[in-house]
């Protein structure tokens, strides 16, 4: 493929009609969701690393309290981890550079000390040349570079409790963020995420919100991991086996070898594949169909995977996840 003049950043860069996706790791929150929850109450104080921590003893706080400070901690983190990418990014494009090696996306040290070497083994290797090809080249690749590992850098490896697994990022103009299933506010919904939230109301009650972006989840240690992390603009599964694939399952395998008790939501075939990769004996996975529109009649509707993810970290001792957005 012919090389192209533009930077890594410009040729990521969305039509200009789409303004809602992000442009800067600051502004990829949405305001209505957990910015809002992550105000500091009153009895909340910012340490010197900038974490809020709280100005009374734990024992004195209410749940409500801890929980909004342990998402506002990991909320700091995820944008941390993106604003090191966007940097990373921004002094490549100063030195002349039209990319940023793969390898070099993935700042988050959870991951890092997880997966050892994983993006230097030769099938990752020869992905990460074939990503960047496609960078340099004259179609737009999805998501832009400093939401490829998204996913991984709005959900530690120490926090994972729960994991979805999708397929490819959605290929549409401003559409992917890098987490499986979510779009930024103001893209609409494609009609999984629709089918997604349909079965949230009727399972746990939650109102359907009026955006789609899931990075609330993210940070409350739900893992939406898709297993082709980027995609050609108009070209759903452009990026299949060409190396993301192998990556996604050491991702996989390793939470199944090093953590226990994690809740596997499996969607589909493609998904339920991956229970190969996961041990039963010390995890806990839940199957139903893909909440696609030609699907979702056929099993998902009624799989009430929310309560039951909720009730399996219940009984391990770990805090739920409040899914409402």
């Amino acid at each position: 493929m012919a090389s192209s003049s533009k930077t890594q950043v410009e040729i990521f860069q969305p039509a200009k009609r789409l303004k809602s996706l992000p442009a800067s790791p600051e502004t990829l929150t949405p305001k209505s969701s957990i910015s809002a929850l992550c105000k500091p109450s009153p009895t909340d104080a910012t340490g010197a690393s900038g974490d809020l921590v709280p100005s009374e003893s734990p024992s004195t706080l209410t749940p409500d309290q801890k929980k909004r400070i342990e998402i506002n901690k990991a909320l700091a983190r995820s944008k941390r981890n993106l604003r090191l990418c966007t940097e990373k990014i921004e002094r490549t494009k100063a030195e002349g550079l039209d990319y940023v090696k793969l390898e070099e996306l993935l700042v988050e040290e959870t991951w890092l000390e997880a997966l050892p070497g994983e993006l230097q083994k030769p099938y990752a290797k020869n992905l990460c040349r074939f990503v960047e090809r496609e960078v340099r080249g004259s179609v737009p690749i999805y998501p832009p570079p400093y939401l490829i590992f998204n996913a991984l850098h709005s959900t530690p490896f120490d926090r994972v409790k729960a994991v979805i697994i999708g397929q490819d990022p959605y290929h549409g103009p401003g559409q992917a963020m890098g987490l499986a299933f979510s779009v930024p506010e103001g893209i609409k919904m494609p009609s999984s995420l629709v089918n997604i939230f349909r079965e949230l109301q009727k399972d746990v009650g939650c109102s359907v919100p009026s955006h789609g972006n899931l990075e609330r989840w993210a940070v409350q240690g739900v893992l939406l991991l898709n297993t082709v992390l980027t995609v050609r603009n108009h070209q759903a599964n452009s990026h299949a086996k060409k190396g993301w694939e192998p990556f996604t399952d050491a991702v996989i395998r390793t939470i199944s070898q090093k953590k226990s008790g994690v809740v596997f939501l499996l969607w589909g075939n493609s998904a339920q594949e991956k229970s190969r990769l996961i041990d039963e004996s010390k995890h806990h996975i839940l199957r139903a169909a893909h909440p696609s529109g030609l699907s979702a009649n056929r099993g998902f509707f009624g799989c009430r995977h929310f309560s039951q993810t909720n009730q399996i970290l219940k009984r391990l001792g770990l805090s739920p996840i409040d899914w409402q957005l």
